[in-house]
């Protein structure tokens, strides 16, 4: 992400969109069912076929029957895309040791947003220095643009005159899917506006506590 300020930026315009993408969700009374999350019901994935870290072509439908977490960045994001994964992913770890049965029922999965530069190679080292269950995928830049619009996810690649290299702004919309690859909820992350940490690693571990069955 190119910073904080772009970030929240592009947070904003996202919200307002998985707003009315979960507005099926709510019953005719305005109130969504407690068993559910905030996303249920919403039109957010799509099938796709990407390029994992070990340069393997990967389905969505591959992942059929387990959880999936999936968080849209880029490796060479500067300070977000780092701390939420490794917030996300120190939660994850806590979730194995108390619930190893569960924790095998989730897949965590990072999309690259910069085709360009996140080659299966640089993907696979950066996944790996999260957690060795984090599958890392890329794609073409046609392959990324289909992948984020089914995914409600905004991206763009900004460079400054003179500058030898970019920075990607994108959408902060961590999800976490059911078996069926249906979206649950947002994944908890910090919002840099807010006083509390709504991203701490207990957070997240509540938060796949309470979700994961």
């Amino acid at each position: 992400m190119a910073g904080g300020a772009m970030n929240k930026a592009l947070t904003l315009v996202a919200l307002p969109v998985l707003a009315l993408l979960a507005a099926c969700n709510m019953g005719g009374g305005g109130n969504a069912s407690s068993e559910q999350g905030e996303l249920a019901g919403a039109r957010i994935g799509a099938p796709f076929t990407l390029t994992d870290q070990d340069g393997k072509r990967v389905k969505w439908d591959d992942f059929r029957g387990k959880y999936r977490i999936v968080y849209f960045g880029y490796t060479y994001c500067p300070d977000v895309c780092p701390i939420d994964l490794q917030r996300i992913m120190q939660a994850f770890t806590r979730f194995e040791k108390a619930e190893p049965a569960l924790a095998a029922k989730v897949q965590p999965i990072f999309i690259s947003v910069d085709p360009e530069r996140d080659t299966p190679a640089v993907v696979k080292t950066y996944a790996a220095a999260f957690h060795p269950r984090l599958i890392g995928l890329t794609g073409t830049p046609q392959e990324i643009a289909k992948v984020a619009k089914d995914f409600a996810v905004l991206y763009n690649a900004e460079k400054a005159e003179g500058a030898s290299g970019y920075l990607v702004s994108h959408s902060r919309t961590p999800y976490l899917f059911d078996p069926d690859g249906k979206p649950v909820a947002l994944v908890p992350v910090d919002d840099p506006a807010t006083p509390v940490d709504e991203g701490a690693p207990d957070a997240v571990l509540a938060f796949l506590e309470k979700w994961v069955k």
